[in-house]
């Protein structure tokens, strides 16, 4: 996962608050020099996203390929880097051999706006934040519960879930010897009318969704009550009050309770399905 600079002073970037810096997306010659995640911020966004054996891990700017040859020799990961300078992808590949895990992971010479995310259970990224949010439609659109992890840089008004700062003495780009890891969790799209069914025949969930942040109205007959909650995935919890605590999962078309208290307890296991166009009926 690398950065590159243009051929510019390092006090004009300074000054320009980095905002002169590229990241793997222009064409430029070969003579743009490439700066590496130090290997201690590498190690931290594979933690956050809680790699392990079953991840498919795709990073986008992949440079020499470390990002995911860590994740598959440390994590039992597979991987695919993405890259569009030519000499970095021969560089991975002769990596990746090195550290015996060709076989798990693969780097294509590719335009990352080009690439299929859908495989992909994390997505690294060390992109600017225009770039981010460029990407940001494609990357809501992915399975819910798809780990993103960006080195430095945020997705606007698309919060994360999870910043951690690490220390990082090795930094080659900015003033600052520290890193931020920022980690989302792609959420479910559950904006809209939910009708219940079986016990919950005649009860109302009203959602309003930004990201994975949720308001929203339970209603039942004439009574109601106005709710929040996060999304953690597919999982969306609803913050605990008089009610009592409220968790469902997204299935589908659904939306069943897992966990419930107060007058919800016997609720446990029963469904929302998404309205049709007339409605609740």
């Amino acid at each position: 996962m690398d950065f590159c600079l243009l051929s510019i002073p390092w006090r004009a970037i300074a000054a320009l608050g980095l905002s002169a810096l590229c990241v793997g997306l222009s064409r430029a010659g070969e003579d743009v020099p490439f700066v590496t995640t130090p290997d201690n911020v590498t190690l931290e966004m594979l933690r956050a996203a809680q790699v392990g054996p079953g991840d498919h891990v795709i990073d986008l700017g992949s440079g020499d390929g470390r990002i995911v040859i860590l994740a598959a020799k440390r994590f039992g990961a597979t991987g695919l880097g993405v890259e569009i300078v030519p000499d970095l992808v021969r560089q991975s590949i002769s990596n990746a051999q090195a550290a015996g895990v060709a076989g798990r992971v693969s780097f294509r010479e590719q335009d990352l706006f080009k690439t299929d995310l859908a495989p992909a259970t994390v997505i690294t990224m060390y992109l600017l934040p225009d770039v981010n949010l460029q990407l940001r439609p494609a990357l809501l659109s992915l399975k819910p519960g798809t780990r993103l992890v960006s080195h430095d840089w945020d997705m606007g008004d698309w919060k994360p879930d999870q910043t951690t700062m690490v220390v990082a003495p090795d930094k080659k780009v900015g003033l600052e010897k520290s890193s931020k890891v920022h980690l989302w969790l792609v959420p479910a799209k559950v904006d809209g009318l939910w009708c219940g069914a079986g016990l919950l025949t005649g009860t109302r969930l009203q959602l309003s969704q930004r990201y994975q942040e949720i308001e929203g109205t339970l209603a039942h007959r004439q009574r109601s009550r106005k709710i929040e909650g996060r999304l953690e995935g597919a999982t969306l919890r609803v913050l605990g009050g008089r009610a009592g605590e409220l968790v469902l999962e997204v299935a589908g078309d659904g939306l069943r309770i897992t966990a419930a208290g107060g007058p919800l307890t016997l609720a446990q296991g029963q469904v929302f399905k998404r309205a049709a166009a007339d409605g609740c009926g």
